[in-house]
């Protein structure tokens, strides 16, 4: 794969000069065309090895074009607060907005990359986190982005030279670390493994593009001319491939589904009510605080019908809480900020750090639910969001997380007893609206969903609890119930 990046390709300093100057304008004209049309990110990957003329190539980048639209991240060792979070929360952090171009320095295939040629992680799991990326650069060029991944090459005889020529200038030798020297030796091990990853996850929506790094006018001229190609050709409306996503099966011919089986009649008196919650909330308390927490955190997700007691289920559960320690997140229509980035962005900004909570009041299920119903999105969308969600939900998982997801059902005829018994009592008639009224109207579409929902994410790592909030007390025992469970489970 490295054969055509190591034959010695070079450009004189004459040529480069003279095409320079219209490939700056160039740039700097799709990069205001970028920025007007604001309807795509586009994402800069800078990947290769070292000496090769990384940094010079982004330092480049942010010369030839206007830095104040150019997002430029440079990722070293994860800092505490990103080892406190799963491995993709700084780069999603650091993902820019439609309209906007990011260069990330160093990205998502640098750790695994170093870690197999360390013999820290086995094959497999660098295989697993190969495909984890194909599905992370799928979601993002389907949610819209230009991703044009840059790889930088030198021959070992090239690198070996490149940093002694470093090494051996006053001006620059600070730039040639023990690490290089130490890497350097195993030189064969990066190059095999290298080009291991850039064969896996060269695919139609994301391919790779190498680069001889050893003559600066060549590889200068190369990149930018890279860079300047993708953009016009997105820009003149060039469509990306996208992955299809695996239909949906037909309803039971039965039509019986774990909503329709749920069991509405279960009650719960105020005494025994009581006493379970005071039982409950203590047990609750004792687990948030338990030592083994401080390596865990802790996500929930409350999803449900309108009315069918979200918020006061959620507040019996801060209430045992130390609020110091937790967060939640009501979710709304997305604001501009949102929109402007992939629909998962603004939860994966709201993830916690170990030894924290967070609570969802709704979530990214709305992909699948109510911008699935409305009509918000498009079909291949909300379908490709099943696979996507559930990989999220692995990745915080295996960081640690205890995923507890729960979905509050209501039966239509007490939805409706408690939508009249809003608009009677003052202090409540904010909690109905004319959008209440007219999602009850699409019932039959948002239970169809919901069921839908339920079999393509109820997973092992984060499987869904089905409440029958009927009977809200019942229902607020058992959801703390469940919850409680599932923390000493995986306590």
């Amino acid at each position: 794969m490295f054969e055509s990046a190591e034959i010695g390709h070079t450009l004189k300093k004459s040529a480069f000069r003279e095409a320079e100057p219209a490939l700056r304008r160039a740039l700097l004209d799709v990069q205001y065309r970028l920025l007007e049309q604001n309807k795509f990110p586009v994402i800069i990957l800078v990947n290769g090895v070292d000496g090769a003329g990384k940094g010079e190539t982004v330092n480049l980048f942010n010369e030839w074009m206007d830095p104040r639209h150019i997002h430029t991240h440079a990722f070293g060792a994860s800092t505490d607060a990103e080892r406190a979070r799963p491995e993709m929360w700084r780069f999603w952090t650091a993902l820019p907005p439609k309209g906007n171009i990011g260069i990330l320095f160093g990205s998502w295939y640098t750790d695994p990359i170093l870690q197999r040629v360390l013999e820290s992680e086995s094959g497999a799991q660098f295989q697993l986190r190969l495909a984890r990326i194909r599905d992370f650069e799928r979601m993002l060029t389907a949610e819209g982005a230009l991703i044009v991944k840059l790889w930088f090459h030198l021959s070992k005889d090239a690198q070996k030279a490149r940093l002694n020529e470093l090494s051996e200038k006053k001006k620059t030798a600070w730039r040639v670390t023990r690490d290089d020297w130490k890497f350097f030796k195993r030189y064969d091990d990066f190059a095999d493994v290298g080009e291991l990853a850039l064969r896996e996850t060269a695919t139609a929506e994301a391919p790779w593009n190498i680069i001889e790094g050893s003559n600066h006018e060549y590889r200068s001229l190369t990149a930018g001319r890279l860079l300047l190609d993708a953009l016009e050709r997105r820009l003149k409306g060039s469509p990306q491939p996208k992955a299809r996503a695996e239909p949906l099966p037909l309803p039971p011919v039965d039509k019986r589904d774990v909503l329709s089986t749920a069991d509405f009649s279960r009650k719960l008196d105020h005494d025994h009510y009581q006493k379970q919650l005071d039982k409950l909330q203590g047990e609750l308390n004792l687990l948030t605080r338990h030592k083994k927490m401080r390596d865990r955190s802790l996500v929930m997700v409350f999803e449900g019908m309108d009315a069918a007691g979200k918020g006061s289920t959620i507040r019996r559960i801060t209430r045992a809480m130390d609020a110091r320690f937790y967060h939640v997140v009501p979710i709304a229509a997305p604001s501009d900020e949102e929109r402007a980035q992939p629909y998962l962005w603004r939860f994966w900004r709201h993830i916690p750090q170990r030894g924290h909570a967070v609570i969802f009041d709704r979530s990214w299920y709305g992909r699948v639910l109510v911008e699935r119903v409305e009509k918000f999105c498009r079909e291949e969308d909300w379908q490709r969001a099943y696979h996507e969600i559930n990989e999220f939900e692995e990745q915080l998982a295996g960081d640690g997380a205890i995923v507890v997801k729960f979905w509050l059902a209501i039966s239509a005829a007490e939805q409706l007893k408690r939508f009249k018994e809003r608009a009677k009592i003052p202090h409540k008639q904010f909690k109905i609206t004319d959008e209440d009224w007219r999602n009850r109207k699409r019932w039959p579409a948002y239970e169809r969903a919901v069921v839908d929902m339920i079999a393509r994410t109820s997973t092992n790592q984060a499987p869904w609890h089905l409440i029958a909030t009927n009977d809200k007390p019942w229902a607020r025992v058992e959801t703390l119930k469940k919850l409680v469970e599932t923390i000493e489970a995986q306590l």
